[in-house]
């Protein structure tokens, strides 16, 4: 199991940040496109000196253009090579890797420890705004804007039917062998200050598309065109809707990755690994992860 450190290796957290505008999103691709974790992995092999890639594992794997303030990720790098940079590991990253993509923390992880695995939450924010104007030229690559006024009390209506464990299918671009049974924690919006809505979204994990799906169908709602239980019946269906529009990633960002204690650390590494069903009220779907 992953959560068991090789022999010799020592396993580091890192946290990190990235503008996803200009990325294909975190994972590598086999015909080179410019990836987060592939160019973390290039800057670790270049300060360390090392012949070989150290691969990443990350907490959430983000979309192309989806933007990260609190990612987390994992790497097992020689016990020999840690004892060597780890002091200035940072400042020689900071100093290899583009601007768009900072690792703000390196540290030896608690034993256990398992950044995708072991997470037990994942917050992610949507912005949008629906000034008649448009977008901030300076907020532009963070923020959707949306033509049409939005009734931010009739989309927090809506979010409460679809809080607690479901199965998102509905909600979810299918992946071979994925479940698609989640926990949803909190689906809320607040206007701020500057006029911009703001989505705190958070769930146990998300299956692809799912947040901006969800955005997608809130959205259809704040402006009038589904009423408020809509969503809470497309989701009862279990089956994608042509209505359900997935809004462009930009808006979105990775806000923060939750972990349990240390020394609760490798059962949840278990637990999340375990294949999930729904009771059979809720016709649950089998999968894994």
């Amino acid at each position: 199991m992953s959560e068991e450190v090789e022999p010799g290796f020592v396993r580091v957290r890192l946290d990190l940040s990235y503008d996803g505008r200009d990325f294909s999103g975190w994972a590598k691709q086999r015909d080179g496109q410019r990836t987060v974790q592939g160019e973390i992995e290039d800057a670790l092999r270049t300060v360390t000196r090392s012949p070989e890639t150290y691969e990443l594992t990350v907490a959430g794997r983000t979309d192309s253009g989806v933007h990260a303030r609190g990612q987390v990720a994992h790497v097992d790098l020689p016990e020999g090579a840690w004892a060597e940079h780890r002091e200035k590991l940072l400042r020689r990253l900071a100093g290899r890797l583009p601007h768009d993509v900072r690792v703000w923390r390196v540290e030896e992880a608690p034993a256990g420890f398992n950044a995708r695995f072991a997470a037990i939450w994942r917050r992610y924010a949507y912005r949008v705004t629906d000034h008649p104007g448009g977008v901030d030229p300076l907020l532009r690559g963070h923020v959707l804007w949306h033509d049409w006024t939005l009734d931010v009390d009739a989309m927090n209506t809506a979010a409460k039917a679809l809080l607690g464990e479901h199965d998102f299918a509905a909600y979810c671009k299918r992946r071979e062998g994925a479940t698609t049974i989640r926990t949803l924690q909190e689906l809320r919006w607040e206007r701020r200050p500057d006029g911009i809505l703001e989505a705190t979204v958070k769930a146990d994990a998300f299956c692809h598309n799912m947040v901006r799906s969800l955005v997608g169908a809130m959205l259809f709602v704040g402006d009038g065109h589904r009423p408020a239980d809509w969503p809470g019946k497309v989701l009862a269906a279990g089956v994608r809707d042509s209505a359900v529009h997935v809004v462009r990633p930009h808006g979105l960002t990775l806000e923060e990755v939750g972990y349990p204690a240390d020394e609760l650390l490798a059962a949840r590494a278990v637990e999340a690994r375990n294949k999930r069903t729904l009771p059979a009220r809720g016709g649950g779907s089998a999968g894994c992860c």
